[in-house]
């Protein structure tokens, strides 16, 4: 059992473009390198192909932050999943409270996703909402309680209840979701606590990509994951 932390990038300035996205790649590397742990990182549309090409030779999996439940066209401005399979990402990231989709349009992405061979990990708000996600078949479902997103006030700690109904809820519906939290999430500890409370990671913005050394922080996260994933099957055993 592989623990996750998926980085997403968001669109800080300049933490999320240019060199800095560089850098929080190579130290997703250095991190990997160290650590039994999945690495995904999600920067934006702009940053893709640099991060892409940075991570060629590792594990390190590259998603893109959002796409559109559209054909391919005319449809200027929009991203379709078949521009981002050619592109080379291994998946992409929906529905994030920043960027909410109707019901029907997650159920078309995770399908078409599928598809062409990407991987889906769908944002839910609360418990409820990830369940209904969940019966669309994506690959992850992260809830994330938008109003402790970008607080520094982690999920893990201010509502650990969100995190147990979330994994009890999605469990049920769907066992084969790997269910991830986020909001807030600063710390090793928090990323220890929300996988103890039953994730299999944790969805992480600002803490690693506004950080002065993204390495630290990331290191810190997976190591404590790792201690968690290990004191999980202990105690299983």
């Amino acid at each position: 059992m592989r623990p996750i932390i998926v980085v997403n990038y968001k669109a800080y300035y300049p933490h999320s473009f240019g060199k800095h996205a560089l850098e929080i790649a190579r130290a997703a590397k250095r991190v990997i390198e160290e650590f039994d742990v999945d690495l995904i990182l999600a920067p934006p549309f702009t940053e893709l192909y640099r991060v892409l090409m940075e991570v060629s030779d590792t594990r390190v999996k590259v998603y893109a932050q959002h796409a559109d439940p559209l054909e391919p066209g005319a449809i200027t401005g929009y991203i379709p999943l078949e521009g981002l399979k050619e592109l080379g990402v291994h998946g992409l990231i929906i529905n994030h409270s920043e960027h909410r989709l109707k019901l029907a349009d997650i159920n078309y992405l995770v399908k078409k996703a599928h598809v062409l061979g990407l991987e889906v990990l769908a944002c839910a708000d609360v418990p409820e909402t990830g369940g209904a996600i969940a019966l669309l078949n994506p690959d992850m479902v992260a809830v994330e309680p938008p109003e402790l997103i970008g607080t520094g006030i982690s999920v893990s700690k201010a509502k650990p209840e969100v995190i147990t109904s979330s994994v009890s809820l999605i469990n049920r519906v769907n066992p084969s979701v790997k269910v991830l939290t986020g909001a807030g999430i600063s710390s090793g500890e928090d990323v220890y606590i929300a996988i103890k409370l039953g994730t299999i990671g944790v969805l992480v913005a600002s803490a690693i990509v506004k950080a002065k050394d993204p390495y630290i922080v990331m290191r810190e996260m997976a190591s404590q994951a790792i201690k968690a994933v290990e004191e999980t099957i202990g105690t299983k055993n």
